[in-house]
């Protein structure tokens, strides 16, 4: 019983990793993977310089103490500078993948859908052209008879 089960088990898993979703899925994280050394790169060289001329060029140095005294490992300190830097990272991740993806792709796919309705609507206009064509071709037949073809039936 198990042999049966075996090879259906593994077409299905076979089948599961042919899907076009999945391999779309693995190149996209490998592509995400590949971005984020770029993002860093771009943080640790512009951003924290940039942010360096105020402060210190590391945002998690940047803390806040609750306690009456914070020395070493004592009392109880907020970092909030690596939350910064970690919601900077985050918005220029975004910006890029949104600007330099997200936006053209959508600006592509409405000129490719603009075309399609521009081609669907030459089409009907061909084809109402063509039928107000016919129509004028019967009347004409229809009136050099002598009367409307409809009255006679």
């Amino acid at each position: 019983m198990s042999a049966k089960k075996d090879p259906s088990v593994w077409q299905g898993f076979k089948a599961f990793l042919m899907r076009g979703n999945v391999v779309d899925l693995a190149v996209a994280v490998v592509v995400g993977a590949a971005f984020t050394n770029i993002v860093n790169s771009v943080v640790k060289g512009i951003i924290n310089p940039v942010v360096g001329t105020i402060g210190t060029q590391n945002l998690d140095h940047y803390s806040s103490c609750l306690s009456t005294t914070c020395k070493g490992d004592q009392g109880i300190q907020i970092m909030w500078g690596s939350v910064l830097g970690a919601a900077l990272q985050f918005l220029i991740t975004a910006a890029v993948v949104y600007f330099m993806m997200v936006l053209p792709m959508a600006k592509f796919l409405a000129r490719q859908e603009a075309r399609k309705k521009a081609r669907e609507g030459t089409q009907e206009v061909i084809e109402v052209t063509e039928l107000q064509v016919l129509k004028e071709i019967r009347d004409e037949l229809v009136a050099q008879r002598g009367g409307t073809e409809y009255e006679r039936r």
